[in-house]
């Protein structure tokens, strides 16, 4: 057995030889790829009953993976833009696994279809509650705006049981990323350049198409290696990494441009209507307003308590803060700063878990 004092100096070593951090790298890649494993539901009605009129079901099925948990409350992934939900959560995962098991979903790389996705995870909810479980689904960022549009049409038209939901930096309308024409004001981030370039798009122009999606994949390279930046990355950071460059070179264009039309489907919360009614957590980093537009609707409504009760009525409400000096947590960053959100998912889940013990306390 290895000392746990060795531990530090073989991480350096490692780290320092980038022969050995290679290695170290694609080992943890593959023992990611043992434990987590493809799934497919054993029914999947409403995914081939809307897949009759489409011309390729392939283009637009998500990836549904599953990896063994011990507990009888199953999480559900559903991640933003990048990474995939597979790599998003790696952080993650053992906080997990202690309550259940855990199925991701990873979008399609050759388009996107918000109606397939929300057939798909229709279909997985299903699966688990015919094996007498009910998951909680948690979502981040992009892909709380199409978990947000599920609640509200999907879930209540099925008879669905869910847990409960959790949203880490939503983004649930279109303007969260991006501002009206008149707005103008306080300039104009990278990310909402992007976006706006991308909607504006004819999809019968392959050219500029593949422009605009190269630009945003720069875009995102360049977000990820801020959050890495004056950081010691360890060999799962490594993994992750390499996994994230791997997803946004690799998709085409025609996959990405889907992806971000999907953004003109999201609505602004309605707040006289809740988006769910059961327990939900939601949680906003301390630097949301340095990626989301000036006057995002869904910060400017999660920050006043008395519009969070009218859309998530038994929501919990945390701001994800850090006490470290200049490691302020940025948006959705699950991966750097995962010491920071994991003890307020921990306890979430708890309360779930035990919501009578946590009354009397």
């Amino acid at each position: 057995m290895i000392n746990a004092a060795v531990v530090p100096f073989v991480q350096k070593t490692v780290r320092s030889n980038p022969v050995l951090a290679n290695v170290a790298t694609v080992a943890t890649g593959l023992m990611r790829q043992m434990t987590i494993k493809p799934f497919t539901p054993r029914h999947r009605h409403r995914e081939f009953q809307l897949a009759k009129g489409l011309p390729s079901l392939h283009a637009i099925r998500c990836q549904i993976f599953k990896e063994k948990g011990n507990g009888q409350i199953p999480t559900i992934v559903i991640g933003g833009f990048v990474p995939d939900a597979t790599e998003v959560a790696e952080f993650q995962r053992p906080l997990f696994r202690e309550y259940g098991s855990i199925y991701y979903l990873n979008y399609p790389r050759h388009g996107f279809s918000a109606e397939m996705f929300h057939a798909q995870l229709a279909d997985l909810i299903e699966d688990i509650n015919l094996r007498g479980k009910k998951p909680v689904i948690f979502s981040i960022s992009f892909g709380c705006g199409l978990l947000a549009g599920f609640l509200r049409t999907t879930l209540p038209a099925e008879a669905l049981a869910v847990k409960g939901v959790v949203m880490v930096s939503p983004v649930l309308c279109t303007a969260d990323l991006i501002r009206p024409e008149q707005q103008k004001t306080g300039g104009v981030r990278m990310l909402e350049s992007n976006l706006k370039r991308i909607l504006k798009t004819d999809r019968d122009n392959a050219g500029e198409v593949e422009r605009q999606i190269e630009r945003a994949r720069r875009c995102f390279q360049a977000l990820f290696e801020a959050g890495a930046e004056n950081r010691e990355l360890s060999t799962r950071h490594l993994s992750i990494r390499r996994k994230i460059m791997d997803v946004i070179d690799k998709t085409p264009a025609i996959g990405g441009y889907e992806r971000v039309l999907a953004l003109k489907e999201f609505t602004i919360p309605d707040q006289k209507v809740p988006i769910y009614t059961g327990p939900a957590l939601t949680m906003l980093a301390e630097l949301e307003d340095n990626l989301l537009a000036p006057g995002s609707p869904t910060l400017a409504t999660l920050r006043d308590s008395s519009l969070r009760e009218q859309i998530l009525p038994r929501g919990t409400f945390r701001n994800v803060i850090t006490t470290s000096r200049n490691d302020a947590v940025a948006h959705a960053s699950l991966i750097f700063h995962h010491h920071c959100y994991n003890p307020l998912i921990e306890a979430w889940y708890d309360r779930l878990l035990s919501p009578r013990l946590f009354a009397v306390v």
